[in-house]
């Protein structure tokens, strides 16, 4: 692999936080606007960091934060669906969306630990 925009996770998480950017054009609520959004922008952020470094032990590490990332992204999209921030099965599908993706993430963890 020779650039991290040919991985596949990249490219999903990237996709969705634009897309998660397009739904929140006219959130008003600007605390829960950047909060999720840094989390949404953390995850394609962290894996590119990590496969910058040029380590497979530092990509495994951000590949790790990435999916923390993860987790806090899909936290936050079942709350702003609550709160009727979003479009409750809108934010589900992204909730499934970054669900994937941290599977996705996990696999690549494995197979930097094997290296």
């Amino acid at each position: 692999m020779d650039a991290f925009e040919k991985l596949e996770v990249w490219k999903r998480s990237a996709r969705l936080s634009v897309e998660l950017y397009k739904q929140l054009s006219g959130c008003r609520d600007a605390g829960f606007k950047d909060q999720i959004t840094r989390a949404a922008l953390s995850v394609p952020s962290n894996i590119a960091e990590g496969y910058e470094r040029d380590s497979g032990r530092e990509f495994a590490r951000f590949l790790r934060i990435a999916k923390g990332s993860c987790g806090e992204l899909r936290t936050q999209l079942y709350i702003g669906a609550e709160a009727g921030f979003m479009d409750k099965p809108v934010a589900l599908d992204m909730v499934a969306e970054a669900t994937e993706i941290a599977r996705m993430l996990q696999g690549l963890i494995a197979r930097c630990a094997a290296n």
